[in-house]
C-alpha cells in the first residue's frame, strides 16, 4: 500500500450547520429485534416517534441480531448484483441470518429512479438520485443521524446532509481524474514523471499517442451518453482550486463558464474535449462507441485514455488480462502552478422514509457493514468512506496532488446551484446531453466552442438573475 494520500477536505460549514448538530447516539441495546428497543437514540437522528435509533449509534454484529426482515435494494451497479454484491449478502447474513437481501439493478438509473421515488413501495434501500434538491431529502428518505455523529469519521458525510441532518451514506469516494494505458503513454514517451499537468500539454499528449501508437489517444464513449456526463465532476476544486465554487459561487457568478485565459476553469475542461475532436484525436465515429466494448480495449491498448471517474479503474483493469496496464493520472488542469484534484461522494445509500421500523432498522445495519467491513472502497477503486483507511494503490499518482471537497451551501442557500442549474437547462452533474453538444458541434460543424459557450453563459446569466440573492 502505498502512503496515504493527504486528503485536504476543504469544507467551510455553515453556522447553521454547526449549531444544529447534537451529541452522538447511545447503544440502541443488543440483541433486539423490537424496533426502537432504546428510544433514547431517538434526539440523535433516526425517527423520534418510533424509536428507529441513530445510525452512527448501531454496533454491527451486535446490536438487533434476531431481526427479522426482507429488504429490496435498488442499486445503479447492474455489472456487479450477481458477484459482488452476492458475496456481500453472504458475509453479512453470517451476522445477520434472518434479514433476506434482494437486489435490483437499473441501467438508467438517474431517471428511473428519480421517477420511481415518488411512489412509498419502490423498495428499502437504493441509491440517493442526486436530482432531489437537499431540502426535499425528508420527503423520501429516513434521516439517519445528525451530521456531527459521523463527520469526524466519514469522508463525504455532508453530501446527501440537510440542517444538520443525514439521509445518505456514501457508498465510496471518487477522485476525479483520467483512466489511461501505461504501455500505450510509454509508447507515446510518457512516464509518471512527465505526464501532461496542463491543457495543451494534454492535448500534445493525445497527439502524441496518435503520431507513435495505433491506439485511439482519446475514447469519449459517446453514445452511452451518461458517460459523457464525467466531465462535469472536473469544473469544480480541480479546475479553480476553489472548494467553493460550484455549490456557493457558481451559481452566484456571471459568465461562469468564460475564459479565464489561464487554462483554468470550466471553459478549460470542456476545451480540451472540443479540441481533441476538432483534432481527430478520438474514435471515428462516435455514434459507433460501445462502452462495454471500450473496458477490453483499453486493457489491450487500443485505447490510450477515457475521462471517468475512478470509480471505472477496476472494471478496466478487470476487462483483461493486462490490469498492470491501467493507470490513473490527475485532470491536466494547474492553477498557479499546482494540480488539484476533485474528490467527492460516489451515490449515497438512502432508506426509504416509508420502509418499516423493522426495515429501516436492517437497512442501517446493511449500509454500516456495507460502509466500514465490506471493503467495497477498495474493491472498486475508489477513495475509502472512513477516513481512518488509507488511499488504495490505484490512486498513487494522486500523492501530493491537494484534493478538495466541494463545499455544501449553507443552508440558506441550499437550492440556489440546483435551481440555477435547472433553471439554465445546462443540468450539471445531471444530464449529458450539453456535453455530448460539444462533440456533435464539431461533427457536424453547426457551431464552434466560443459560440456553445455565449449561448451556456447567456443561459446561465439570467438563471443567476431570477435565483441568486441580489446584494
Amino acid at each position: 500500500m502505498k502512503k496515504a494520500i493527504a486528503l485536504v477536505l476543504a469544507l467551510v460549514m455553515s453556522l447553521a450547520l454547526l449549531t444544529a448538530c447534537g451529541g452522538s447516539g447511545n447503544n440502541p441495546g443488543s440483541n433486539s429485534s423490537t424496533p426502537g428497543s432504546n428510544s433514547s437514540n431517538s434526539g440523535s437522528g433516526g425517527d423520534a416517534n418510533s424509536g428507529v435509533p441513530s445510525y452512527a449509534s448501531l454496533k454491527v454484529g451486535e446490536d438487533y441480531t434476531d431481526i427479522t426482515a426482507e429488504l429490496r435494494v435498488i442499486t445503479h451497479r447492474t455489472d456487479i448484483i450477481d458477484t459482488t454484491f452476492a458475496g456481500y449478502v453472504a458475509e453479512f447474513n453470517k451476522l445477520y441470518p434472518n434479514i433476506k437481501i434482494n437486489y435490483e439493478g437499473i441501467t438508467n438509473y438517474a431517471d428511473d429512479m428519480t421517477t420511481r421515488i415518488s411512489s412509498n413501495n419502490w423498495g428499502d434501500i437504493c441509491m440517493v438520485p442526486t436530482t432531489i434538491q437537499l431540502p426535499d431529502l425528508g420527503l423520501y428518505f429516513h434521516p439517519l443521524c445528525q451530521l456531527s455523529e459521523i463527520e469526524a469519521d466519514y469522508n463525504f458525510a455532508t453530501n446527501r446532509a440537510y440542517d444538520g441532518l443525514v439521509y445518505g451514506i456514501p457508498s465510496t469516494g471518487n477522485a476525479q481524474g483520467i483512466i489511461y494505458n501505461k504501455k500505450v503513454a510509454e509508447a507515446a514517451g510518457y512516464t509518471s514523471e512527465n505526464m501532461p499537468k496542463t491543457p495543451d500539454e494534454f492535448i500534445q499528449f493525445l497527439q502524441d499517442i496518435k503520431d507513435k501508437t495505433d491506439a485511439i489517444p482519446l475514447y469519449t464513449n459517446f453514445a452511452a451518453g451518461w458517460t459523457m456526463g464525467a466531465w462535469d465532476a472536473y469544473i469544480g476544486g480541480g479546475a479553480t482550486a476553489d472548494p467553493d465554487w460550484m455549490n456557493i459561487t457558481m451559481p452566484q457568478t456571471h459568465d461562469a463558464f468564460a475564459d479565464r485565459g489561464d487554462g483554468t476553469g470550466p471553459y478549460a475542461v470542456y476545451k480540451i474535449l472540443y479540441d481533441a475532436v476538432s483534432m481527430g484525436l478520438t474514435e471515428d465515429s462516435p455514434t459507433a462507441t460501445d462502452w462495454e466494448g471500450c473496458k477490453p480495449m483499453i486493457n489491450n491498448g487500443e485505447i490510450g485514455v477515457m475521462v471517468l471517474g475512478s470509480w471505472a479503474i477496476v472494471q478496466m483493469q478487470e476487462a483483461g488480462p493486462n490490469a498492470a496496464d491501467i493507470g490513473y493520472m490527475p485532470f491536466p488542469i494547474s492553477v498557479g502552478g499546482t494540480q488539484y484534484a476533485s474528490a467527492g461522494s460516489d451515490y449515497c445509500y438512502g432508506v426509504n422514509n416509508a420502509a418499516s421500523d423493522n426495515n429501516k432498522i436492517a437497512s442501517m445495519l446493511y449500509i454500516k457493514w456495507l460502509t466500514e467491513s465490506s471493503n467495497f472502497a477498495y474493491d472498486q477503486g475508489g477513495v475509502p468512506v472512513l477516513k481512518s483507511q488509507a488511499y488504495p494503490d490505484t490512486l498513487a499518482a494522486f500523492d501530493g496532488i491537494t484534493l478538495l471537497e466541494d463545499t455544501p451551501a449553507p443552508t440558506e442557500l441550499a437550492t440556489l446551484q440546483s435551481d440555477v442549474n435547472r433553471e439554465s437547462e445546462i443540468s450539471l452533474n445531471a444530464d449529458n446531453t450539453h456535453v455530448q453538444r460539444i462533440v456533435e458541434a464539431v461533427v457536424t460543424g453547426s457551431e464552434t466552442y466560443d459560440e456553445i459557450i455565449a449561448d451556456w453563459n447567456a443561459r446561465w446569466n439570467a438563471a443567476v438573475d431570477r435565483y441568486a440573492p441580489q446584494s
